[in-house]
């Protein structure tokens, strides 16, 4: 498939038949693989790989992804470049553009992806922003969709910050008119742009303090960590803060009986999610972190190939 925006910024940039097509595509890829389908449609095209943002998950299965798609990665941190020596982003754009094919960007600023496309003529995907984390919903919504058999009606629950993963389920429950509640403590809540927006454009949410409220009847439940990258010396405020959003076995008992536990890795066991949880029958967390590779592919082939 191809996509009408050039570049993967948010999910916002997509239509619903784009979402629900990626999911699909991803799919087709992930089943694909196995038995030998494996289109190679990043033949001779080469992905530099910009992170300014430690990371396990997002810079192998790109790494991986763009590999198995017949491509080439640059890896580069702001030690490789002149990122971390105050060469103008618009500079940087201008110049990576004639070398290679996309650019795939994990940093703090949503403006630095903003300024990225503004100057450069290639693709640029969000591998991580402080405001949004793309890829990895639209991964998690491949998971939803192996486990559930569909994404619409259900009842999705998200426990924990109101940061860039919540930000991005509101924007694709946007999208998909899906039903989430946040449960999310005073201080800590989304953006009110971003939430307002979510509702206008018919999603069901439900902001709450009360985790207890927000995964009453859930069907798929999610969490992340509580203090992430950048956020460190904020640990044990948040600690305290976010004292009863522990996603442990007494909580989850109030979703439904079928309820599927999404993390998105890594995970700090006791914290925000309970062991017995974390390795219980109803975490796919392990599914979700492979379905990172699957969706990126078809991110790449649909942007790049």
């Amino acid at each position: 498939m191809r996509l009408n925006t050039k570049h993967l910024l948010t999910i916002r940039d997509l239509s619903p038949d784009e979402v629900r097509g990626l999911v699909a595509r991803a799919a087709e890829l992930k089943a694909g693989w196995p038995a030998g389908n494996r289109p190679r449609p990043l033949t001779d095209k080469v992905v530099a790989l910009i992170f300014e943002k430690a990371s396990t998950r997002t810079r192998v299965s790109f790494e991986v992804g763009v590999a198995q798609l017949g491509g080439r990665t640059i890896f580069m941190t702001n030690r490789d470049s002149q990122l971390g020596r105050s060469e103008p982003l618009k500079d940087t754009a201008r110049v990576l553009s004639r070398y290679v094919d996309a650019l795939v960007v994990r940093t703090f600023g949503q403006e630095v992806l903003t300024e990225l496309t503004n100057y450069g003529s290639i693709p640029v995907v969000n591998a991580l922003t402080d405001r949004y984390h793309p890829c990895q919903v639209l991964s998690d919504l491949l998971t939803v969709s192996e486990v559930k058999g569909r994404l619409e009606g259900l009842t999705y629950c998200w426990l924990g910050d109101g940061n860039n993963m919540a930000h991005s389920w509101l924007e694709a429950a946007a999208k998909l008119g899906l039903s989430l509640r946040l449960a999310c403590p005073e201080g800590f809540q989304p953006d009110p742009g971003i939430l307002a927006h979510a509702r206008a454009q018919g999603a069901e949410v439900l902001l709450t303090d009360d985790p207890r409220q927000a995964i009453a009847g859930a069907d798929v439940v999610n969490t992340d960590v509580w203090a992430s990258m950048g956020q460190e010396d904020d640990a044990d405020r948040r600690r305290r803060l976010f004292g009863g959003y522990t996603l442990d076995a007494k909580l989850l008992s109030l979703a439904a009986k079928d309820a599927m536990v999404l993390h998105c890795l890594p995970a700090h066991r006791g914290e925000e999610i309970a062991e017995e949880v974390l390795e219980g029958p109803q975490a796919q967390v392990w599914r979700q972190a492979e379905n990172r590779l699957h969706m990126q592919k078809a991110i790449l082939e649909a942007l790049v190939g």
